[in-house]
């Protein structure tokens, strides 16, 4: 796509301050500003005219968010999202300081951590040995081989992963929310049996790491786990996210 205009980063609080030496998106860097008004500033540059979705300009993106929140809380923008102007910007600001206040007292000392479940990987053996169903077929393949055997036995595999994977997940779930701040469901991802993103306060995200390698260690012939973070808190700028409280499963 191709870009002009104003290229925003981030909503945060009007006492901000850039990173030293830290540059925006485009080749070279584009010199990072901050539009303030009232209690809240938006961190901006101006949009490079050939924007894509470029490693380098990802990769830019994020770490000034994550270098933004060593400072302080942060409503991070999805790369990509350009404003005509800064008066558009301006505007913006003024319309929502409420709201985008009430948001950033709300993400203060957090970070984003996301977690995914996946069937997993070579634990046939465990599928034959529990599950009658994929061992019936089993047998039944071995003494009349054949394509519609293999089809039916193949299938039932599949679904035993899922299923074993699903279980696994709701568990990894429920012992997860009790140390997050809120939790918050991400977009269905073929193949992953769990896909949530955990509002985690900074100092203990690494607790949480921890337990979540704990649990994918003692159940690694059921599910396979993968974690993201520390990320900008990009699936708790809107409120809608559920409190960590009300538990899950």
């Amino acid at each position: 796509m191709t870009a002009d205009g104003v290229y925003v980063y981030a909503i945060t609080r009007a006492d901000i301050t850039l990173p030293d030496r830290q540059g925006g998106v485009g080749g070279p860097p584009a010199r990072l500003r901050i539009l303030r008004h009232g209690r809240l500033a938006a961190v901006i540059s101006d949009a490079p005219p050939d924007l894509r979705a470029r490693r380098r300009d990802l990769l830019a993106h994020q770490d000034l968010l994550l270098r933004l929140m060593d400072e302080g809380p942060v409503l991070p923008m999805r790369f990509g999202m350009v404003a005509p102007g800064r008066d558009t910007v301006l505007r913006q600001l003024a319309a929502d300081e409420a709201a985008q206040t009430k948001a950033l007292e709300r993400l203060a000392g957090c970070h984003e951590i996301n977690v995914k479940a996946l069937a997993a990987e070579g634990a046939l053996a465990d599928v034959v040995a529990e599950d009658s169903t994929v061992s019936r077929l089993r047998d039944a393949a071995r003494r009349r081989p054949g394509y519609e055997a293999s089809l039916r036995l193949g299938e039932a595999v599949a679904a035993a992963l899922a299923r074993r994977a699903s279980d696994a997940g709701r568990r990894l779930l429920r012992e997860l929310t009790p140390r997050a701040r809120a939790v918050a469901a991400g977009p269905e991802v073929q193949g992953c049996a769990l896909n949530v993103s955990f509002l985690v306060e900074r100092g203990a995200g690494e607790d949480f790491m921890a337990e979540a390698h704990r649990f994918a260690g003692a159940h690694r012939s059921h599910v396979q786990v993968r974690l993201a973070g520390p990320l900008p808190c990009y699936s708790f700028v809107a409120a809608e996210a559920r409190p960590a409280s009300m538990g899950g499963g």
